[in-house]
């Protein structure tokens, strides 16, 4: 069950589902605007929000960001009556969606190609059960790499990071609350024979990200994490990239040595990610 949920006096945000993949959606309330974070996997899913932020007293969003162009972010945006916010890069993906049906044979017909991933085809077919009058709306505003908004005590600062999950992918630094909006960007590439990780975009994307001075970030598909849950999550993308160049790719060595380097048995998530690296290796190189 989706719920809205106070973080701070000046960010809320709404639960993720799994099941149709909803992701979070935030808003930034200044005193002269509001800013929604991400338009929702569908319609009904940004409309629900504006209608959960209505209730709670939230002043309604003047702007709306969207962090990259995977569906679940965007389809929602056609519903919106506001300026929407994304990159230039974003734009230019979204673009290449306009043309698309998206009637169960339509969707399925991509999945054969490798345009589009068994996963997300399944997850839209559930959140558009009774129709799929799906419309590709453009952003109305972009920017190449960094963009910073007042929205009356609280600033926004959009920063243009990339990485393997989607190459357009922005976070979204609420400046005064030290809260950062990762989205999807320290995911997985998914759009891949194999779900994949490469060690120079992820070394370069924890950089960026970790240049920000934040005590609370926002992933899209799990919770709003603290400090120490962060750091956790990039030491692990750190050492595995490390030693994957060290061991060029080999999986029972980058395991052997991660065993060593934590002193314990490796856990089931850091076999994944392990994985994944291991498939970025053998797909770039």
């Amino acid at each position: 069950m989706q719920t809205l949920e106070k973080l701070t006096s000046r960010f809320w945000y709404q639960t993720p589902v799994s099941e149709t993949d909803r992701p979070i959606l935030g808003a930034v309330m200044g005193t002269d605007m509001t800013l929604m974070i991400d338009a929702g996997n569908s319609e009904d899913h940004a409309r629900f929000f504006l209608e959960e932020l209505q209730k709670s007293g939230v002043p309604a969003p003047s702007l709306v960001a969207i962090t990259h162009w995977h569906w679940d972010h965007i389809f929602g945006l056609s519903a919106l009556k506001i300026p929407s916010i994304a990159s230039t890069k974003t734009k230019t993906k979204m673009e290449e969606l306009v043309p698309f049906s998206w009637s169960d044979e339509a969707i399925d017909d991509r999945v054969q190609q490798g345009i589009e991933i068994e996963f997300c085809a399944e997850a839209i077919k559930k959140e558009f059960t009774e129709h799929r009058n799906i419309s590709i709306k453009l952003p109305t505003i972009t920017f190449h790499e960094k963009l910073e908004i007042n929205l009356g005590g609280v600033t926004c600062i959009l920063q243009h990071v990339g990485g393997d999950h989607a190459n357009d992918s922005i976070i979204v630094y609420i400046k005064e609350e030290k809260i950062l909006f990762l989205a999807d960007c320290m995911y997985a590439n998914m759009y891949a024979p194999k779900n994949n990780y490469t060690t120079d975009a992820a070394l370069r994307l924890l950089d960026l990200v970790e240049s920000f001075d934040a005590e609370t970030y926002i992933f899209s598909h799990w919770k709003p994490a603290t400090k120490e849950e962060f750091v956790n999550e990039a030491q692990l993308l750190r050492r595995v990239a490390s030693l994957t160049k060290k061991c060029e790719g080999n999986l029972l060595a980058i395991t052997e040595e991660y065993k060593v380097l934590v002193e314990r048995e490796v856990k089931e998530d850091e076999l994944e990610t392990i994985q994944f690296f291991v498939n970025g290796y053998e797909q770039y190189n």
